[in-house]
């Protein structure tokens, strides 16, 4: 039976769209949204993990000094510069006396006519002092005297009296000699603190240092306490580290630290936690630390920048894997683990972290369990998944 010309032009259009149809099938089950994800595995072992803490610090001096006047005046001159080293005692900057030698010329004369009117006090006492012997003796005269009735009762009280007088006298004699005495004490007193003043107006360096900053010269006015010049011992350079509150946990004097300072960054240097501040920054929810070079190196920087990572003890072994399995799922922490040809979320609660990406396991995860490390989108519960040996992650390129 001949087939009529445009039947067999419907059947091989119908068979043109089923095959156009099937491939837009396998196309959308291999490749397009439908199609499964592809995802690398690994698989939960036992294992430890060493965690390490990670901070941010700042070179810095662990000995300063600021030197300055003790009073305001005028800077007459500075002999140091910066960078210069010194030694303990060494003149620095001197400043100007103004008043001060005149003013210790006016308080030795003022010492000097104290000191003559305490020798005048001293010889009124000793007047004073034989008056009252020489009445004491004419009174006992009279009274033996009037026991005999040679002198009259008037003639007695008039001797009496004279002692009185006497003892007044030697009273008067004896304060004023004190204060004569609280005189010479103050002016010594102001004498001593001109003197002193006028010692401190050479300031001199209090350690072996490095000038570190000139903030005031010749002819500058400066207050009590402000600063000329800025000094540091270079011997005692370390790093004041700054560590996240959260990741804190082991931070303690003695942990051995690998220090990388910004204008070294493929060096790495060797060092230690010397102090732990008990004060913690409550704005920034950092603690802070000292950290001290094992080897201080040459040509540091004060407020250079360094990176610092400090190493704890190793973890007992425990259920370990890699912490670029952890995702986050309506909330939660843990990892998309493979049961049953099946894919489900599994909560997980994490002990320590270190820096090579392992991370400690406590509960959720048995030995043996297989979970998902990367995957090419995101994931949900029953998602078709692909397993390959080698997964870019999304968002990075080779």
């Amino acid at each position: 039976m001949k087939m009529n010309p445009q039947n067999s032009r419907h059947l091989l259009l119908g068979g043109l769209a089923l095959s156009l149809l099937a491939a837009l099938v396998w196309v959308a089950l291999r490749t397009g949204p439908l199609a499964p994800v592809k995802v690398q595995v690994t698989e939960v072992k036992q294992g430890s993990v060493t965690p390490e803490i990670f901070g941010i610090g700042q070179v810095e001096a662990r000995r300063s000094w600021m030197v300055g006047p003790t009073v305001a005046g005028r800077v007459q001159s500075v002999m140091v510069d910066v960078g210069d080293t010194v030694r303990p005692g060494q003149p620095l900057a001197e400043m100007d006396p103004v008043d001060l030698e005149q003013r210790l010329s006016a308080l030795d004369a003022s010492l000097a006519r104290a000191q003559s009117t305490r020798l005048v006090a001293n010889a009124q006492l000793a007047d004073a002092t034989a008056r009252r012997s020489l009445a004491a003796t004419n009174l006992k005269r009279n009274e033996d005297l009037a026991r005999q009735s040679f002198i009259s009762t008037g003639a007695l009280e008039a001797r009496a009296q004279e002692v009185a007088s006497a003892d007044a006298g030697l009273q008067a004699a004896q304060a004023n000699l004190g204060g004569t005495a609280q005189d010479l004490t103050r002016l010594r007193a102001e004498r001593a603190a001109l003197a002193q003043q006028l010692d401190n107006l050479t300031l001199l360096a209090p350690a072996s240092a490095m000038v570190t900053a000139r903030d005031a010269e010749a002819g500058s006015t400066v207050l009590a306490g402000q600063a000329v010049l800025r000094l540091m011992d270079p011997s005692s350079l370390w790093v004041t580290l700054r560590v996240d509150q959260g990741r804190s946990a082991g931070l303690v004097p003695g942990l051995a630290a690998r220090i990388t300072l910004r204008s070294r960054p493929g060096e790495v240097l060797a060092g230690k936690v010397a102090r732990v501040e008990p004060l913690a920054d409550s704005v920034t929810e950092e603690r802070l630390a000292q950290v001290v070079f094992d080897a201080l190196p040459a040509g540091l920087s004060v407020g250079e920048m360094a990176e610092v990572t400090l190493q704890l003890q190793a973890t007992a072994n425990s259920l370990v894997l890699p912490n670029a399995a952890l995702q986050q799922h309506e909330g939660q922490s843990g990892v998309w683990r493979l049961k049953n040809g099946g894919l489900e979320f599994t909560p997980v609660k994490l002990g320590a972290q270190g820096l090579d990406g392992m991370v400690q396991v406590l509960d959720g995860l048995n030995e043996g369990d297989t979970v998902v490390r990367y995957n090419q989108s995101a994931l949900k519960p029953g998602s078709r998944i692909s397993v390959v040996d080698q997964l870019v992650p999304a968002g990075v390129s080779r």
